[in-house]
Protein backbone atom coordinates (compact mmCIF):
# COMPACT_ATOMS: atom_id res chain seq x y z
CA UNK A 1 0.00 0.00 0.00
CA UNK A 2 0.94 3.66 -0.63
CA UNK A 3 0.69 5.36 2.57
CA UNK A 4 0.33 9.34 2.22
CA UNK A 5 0.19 11.34 5.55
CA UNK A 6 -0.84 14.48 6.06
CA UNK A 7 1.05 17.03 8.35
CA UNK A 8 -0.76 19.26 10.43
CA UNK A 9 -2.81 17.57 12.94
CA UNK A 10 -1.26 14.26 12.03
CA UNK A 11 2.68 13.97 11.77
CA UNK A 12 2.98 17.46 13.08
CA UNK A 13 1.06 19.42 16.55
CA UNK A 14 -1.34 21.70 15.16
CA UNK A 15 -4.29 22.10 17.65
CA UNK A 16 -5.85 25.40 16.91
CA UNK A 17 -8.11 26.71 19.63
CA UNK A 18 -4.76 26.08 22.31
CA UNK A 19 -2.44 27.19 20.01
CA UNK A 20 -4.55 30.51 20.19
CA UNK A 21 -4.99 29.98 23.70
CA UNK A 22 -1.32 30.34 23.97
CA UNK A 23 -0.26 33.18 21.78
CA UNK A 24 -3.61 35.06 22.43
CA UNK A 25 -4.15 35.00 26.09
CA UNK A 26 -5.58 38.35 26.21
CA UNK A 27 -8.15 37.34 23.09
CA UNK A 28 -8.69 33.40 23.86
CA UNK A 29 -8.76 32.71 27.62
CA UNK A 30 -8.30 29.17 26.98
CA UNK A 31 -9.02 26.15 24.33
CA UNK A 32 -12.98 26.19 24.11
CA UNK A 33 -13.22 30.06 23.87
CA UNK A 34 -10.49 29.76 20.90
CA UNK A 35 -12.88 27.72 18.62
CA UNK A 36 -14.38 30.92 17.26
CA UNK A 37 -11.51 32.91 16.82
CA UNK A 38 -9.85 30.15 15.21
CA UNK A 39 -13.25 30.29 13.01
CA UNK A 40 -12.44 33.74 12.21
CA UNK A 41 -8.75 33.71 12.16
CA UNK A 42 -8.36 31.05 9.30
CA UNK A 43 -11.22 30.46 7.86
CA UNK A 44 -11.68 26.99 7.70
CA UNK A 45 -8.58 27.46 5.72
CA UNK A 46 -10.41 28.90 2.94
CA UNK A 47 -10.40 32.63 2.22
CA UNK A 48 -7.17 34.84 2.94
CA UNK A 49 -5.81 31.60 4.92
CA UNK A 50 -6.80 29.33 1.71
CA UNK A 51 -4.48 31.66 -0.30
CA UNK A 52 -1.67 31.40 2.17
CA UNK A 53 -2.21 27.66 1.98
CA UNK A 54 -1.40 27.72 -2.18
CA UNK A 55 1.35 30.08 -2.11
CA UNK A 56 -0.94 32.89 -3.89
CA UNK A 57 -0.23 35.11 -1.42
CA UNK A 58 2.54 35.78 1.01
CA UNK A 59 3.33 36.11 4.79
CA UNK A 60 2.86 39.67 4.53
CA UNK A 61 -0.13 39.74 2.89
CA UNK A 62 -1.76 37.18 4.68
CA UNK A 63 -1.12 39.39 7.64
CA UNK A 64 -2.73 42.65 6.38
CA UNK A 65 -5.62 40.69 4.97
CA UNK A 66 -7.07 39.23 8.09
CA UNK A 67 -6.10 42.45 10.51
CA UNK A 68 -8.09 44.14 7.68
CA UNK A 69 -11.16 41.71 7.86
CA UNK A 70 -11.21 41.32 11.35
CA UNK A 71 -10.01 44.50 12.70
CA UNK A 72 -7.40 42.93 14.33
CA UNK A 73 -4.11 45.01 14.65
CA UNK A 74 -1.51 44.02 12.51
CA UNK A 75 0.98 43.25 15.01
CA UNK A 76 -1.08 41.09 16.71
CA UNK A 77 -1.58 38.87 13.51
CA UNK A 78 1.73 38.67 12.66
CA UNK A 79 2.55 37.23 16.39
CA UNK A 80 -0.08 34.57 15.52
CA UNK A 81 1.62 33.77 12.37
CA UNK A 82 4.87 33.94 13.18
CA UNK A 83 4.23 31.57 16.58
CA UNK A 84 3.54 28.84 13.90
CA UNK A 85 6.16 27.30 13.53
CA UNK A 86 7.23 26.38 17.03
CA UNK A 87 3.45 25.06 16.98
CA UNK A 88 4.21 22.21 14.12
CA UNK A 89 6.03 20.54 16.80
CA UNK A 90 7.07 16.59 16.04
CA UNK A 91 4.21 14.06 16.66
CA UNK A 92 6.84 10.95 18.19
CA UNK A 93 4.02 8.67 18.17
CA UNK A 94 3.01 9.21 14.43
CA UNK A 95 6.27 9.21 12.94
CA UNK A 96 6.98 5.40 14.81
CA UNK A 97 3.87 4.65 13.28
CA UNK A 98 5.58 5.70 9.86
CA UNK A 99 8.46 3.93 10.54
CA UNK A 100 6.36 0.54 10.63
CA UNK A 101 4.73 0.86 7.91
CA UNK A 102 7.70 0.93 5.76
CA UNK A 103 9.22 -1.53 7.89
CA UNK A 104 6.23 -3.54 6.82
CA UNK A 105 7.12 -3.10 3.46
CA UNK A 106 4.52 0.14 2.79
CA UNK A 107 5.51 2.81 0.37
CA UNK A 108 5.27 6.59 2.30
CA UNK A 109 4.37 9.75 0.96
CA UNK A 110 2.72 13.46 2.15
CA UNK A 111 0.10 15.30 1.08
CA UNK A 112 -0.36 18.79 3.14
CA UNK A 113 -1.46 22.09 3.10
CA UNK A 114 1.37 23.90 3.97
CA UNK A 115 2.61 27.93 3.12
CA UNK A 116 5.58 28.39 1.51
CA UNK A 117 7.62 29.53 4.82
CA UNK A 118 6.27 26.46 6.80
CA UNK A 119 6.81 24.21 4.28
CA UNK A 120 10.51 25.62 3.98
CA UNK A 121 10.65 25.34 7.70
CA UNK A 122 9.96 21.85 8.13
CA UNK A 123 12.14 20.57 5.11
CA UNK A 124 14.87 22.59 6.97
CA UNK A 125 14.00 21.31 10.09
CA UNK A 126 13.85 17.71 9.85
CA UNK A 127 15.30 14.72 7.25
CA UNK A 128 11.36 14.62 5.02
CA UNK A 129 13.16 12.88 2.37
CA UNK A 130 14.10 9.75 4.22
CA UNK A 131 11.03 10.00 6.03
CA UNK A 132 9.02 10.03 2.43
CA UNK A 133 9.36 8.76 -1.55
CA UNK A 134 8.32 12.24 -2.02
CA UNK A 135 5.25 14.67 -1.13
CA UNK A 136 3.47 17.61 -2.06
CA UNK A 137 2.82 21.17 -0.05
CA UNK A 138 -0.07 22.71 -1.39
CA UNK A 139 1.82 26.20 -1.98
CA UNK A 140 4.24 24.74 -4.11
CA UNK A 141 1.34 23.41 -6.59
CA UNK A 142 -0.76 25.91 -6.34
CA UNK A 143 -3.97 23.77 -5.37
CA UNK A 144 -4.76 22.82 -1.89
CA UNK A 145 -7.31 20.08 -0.13
CA UNK A 146 -10.03 19.33 -0.88
CA UNK A 147 -9.55 20.12 -4.03
CA UNK A 148 -9.77 17.25 -6.82
CA UNK A 149 -7.33 18.16 -8.93
CA UNK A 150 -4.82 18.33 -5.82
CA UNK A 151 -5.44 14.78 -5.46
CA UNK A 152 -4.89 13.88 -8.82
CA UNK A 153 -1.47 16.06 -9.08
CA UNK A 154 -0.08 13.95 -6.11
CA UNK A 155 -0.94 10.66 -7.11
CA UNK A 156 0.34 11.73 -10.94
CA UNK A 157 3.39 12.85 -8.94
CA UNK A 158 3.98 9.71 -6.86
CA UNK A 159 3.55 7.55 -9.91
CA UNK A 160 0.88 5.34 -8.68
CA UNK A 161 -2.71 4.14 -9.33
CA UNK A 162 -5.10 6.55 -6.98
CA UNK A 163 -6.76 3.20 -5.75
CA UNK A 164 -3.51 2.29 -4.12
CA UNK A 165 -2.92 5.19 -1.96
CA UNK A 166 -4.26 5.83 1.32
CA UNK A 167 -4.44 9.48 2.84
CA UNK A 168 -4.13 9.58 6.93
CA UNK A 169 -5.69 12.97 7.37
CA UNK A 170 -7.19 14.67 10.39
CA UNK A 171 -10.35 16.64 8.37
CA UNK A 172 -13.28 15.06 7.23
CA UNK A 173 -13.82 17.17 4.24
CA UNK A 174 -10.33 15.84 2.90
CA UNK A 175 -11.33 12.10 3.61
CA UNK A 176 -14.78 12.67 1.49
CA UNK A 177 -12.24 14.44 -1.14
CA UNK A 178 -10.12 12.02 -0.85
CA UNK A 179 -12.32 8.81 -1.57
CA UNK A 180 -14.36 11.21 -4.34
CA UNK A 181 -11.21 10.87 -6.09
CA UNK A 182 -10.73 7.02 -5.84
CA UNK A 183 -7.97 7.24 -3.33
CA UNK A 184 -8.66 4.94 0.22
CA UNK A 185 -8.79 7.13 3.00
CA UNK A 186 -8.71 6.56 7.32
CA UNK A 187 -9.49 9.72 9.29
CA UNK A 188 -6.87 10.29 12.04
CA UNK A 189 -7.75 11.45 15.33
CA UNK A 190 -4.30 10.30 17.17
CA UNK A 191 -1.80 7.59 16.22
CA UNK A 192 -3.19 4.94 18.18
CA UNK A 193 -6.38 4.61 16.51
CA UNK A 194 -4.55 5.18 13.47
CA UNK A 195 -2.70 2.05 13.87
CA UNK A 196 -5.67 0.06 15.17
CA UNK A 197 -7.41 1.08 11.51
CA UNK A 198 -4.17 0.19 10.10
CA UNK A 199 -4.07 -2.96 11.26
CA UNK A 200 -7.42 -4.12 10.76
CA UNK A 201 -6.83 -2.94 7.19
CA UNK A 202 -3.85 -5.62 7.41
CA UNK A 203 -1.12 -3.03 7.08
CA UNK A 204 0.32 -4.03 9.81
CA UNK A 205 0.56 -7.18 11.97
CA UNK A 206 -1.76 -7.00 15.60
Amino acid sequence: MNVVFDFGGVLFRWHPPSFLARVWPHRVPDAEAGKAVVAEFFQNYGGDWGAFDQGLIDEDTVVRRIAARTGWPEAEVRAVVDAVPEELQLQRDTLALAEDLKRAGHRLFFLSNMPAPLADHLEQLHPLHQWFEAGVFSSRVKQSKPSAEVFQLAAAQFGVAPETLLLLDDHPANIEAARASAWQAELFTDAGSARLALQARGLLLL
